[in-house]
């Protein structure tokens, strides 16, 4: 199957030109930029950390407009480059945690945009809002460092 996949016409054709790989890599990495970007600013506005002079809700009024659309091109573009080199990920350990992290990652960002609300509204921000900025934090931060390890433990990618 994933060898199938890593074959397809269209896989091959971006593999083996190194503009269109270059490509969809820098759209990947500027898209996961802006998108863990403004839910990390979020992260540490609820953590009470950046842009107090702004409720919680005000600050994403204007980080999330179009950030699941951003995260969308995210992870197409990053179906993509998996697809290149499909047979050498999927037998990689590292490579399941980094999608057990992601995974968990956008879990903790839904809770976050969820309650921002409700947080922003009460006088002081709940300390389980803050854990759940935390965790979220943390596991964007761990899903990064989980894919840039992938290339140096391993050599894929």
């Amino acid at each position: 199957m994933w060898e199938s996949l890593q074959q397809a016409g269209w896989v091959e054709t971006v593999s083996d030109t190194g503009w269109l790989y270059a490509i969809v890599s820098i759209a990947h990495y500027f898209t996961l930029f802006i998108f863990i970007g403004t839910f990390a600013l979020l992260d540490l506005r609820i953590l009470g950390i950046a842009d107090r002079r702004q409720t919680i809700a005000q600050l994403a009024e204007q980080l999330l407009p179009w950030n699941w659309i951003v995260f969308a091109l995210a992870m197409l573009s990053g179906v993509v480059l998996f697809a290149t080199a499909a047979v050498d990920y999927v037998p990689l350990g590292l490579f399941w945690l980094k999608m057990l992290i992601i995974l968990l990652a956008m879990l903790a960002s839904i809770l976050v945009q969820i309650g921002m609300r409700k947080w922003g509204e009460s006088p002081t921000i709940p300390r389980s809002a803050k854990l759940i900025a935390l965790v979220s934090l943390v596991l964007w931060v761990g899903a990064i460092l989980a894919a840039v390890d992938i290339s140096y433990i391993t050599g894929v990618g």
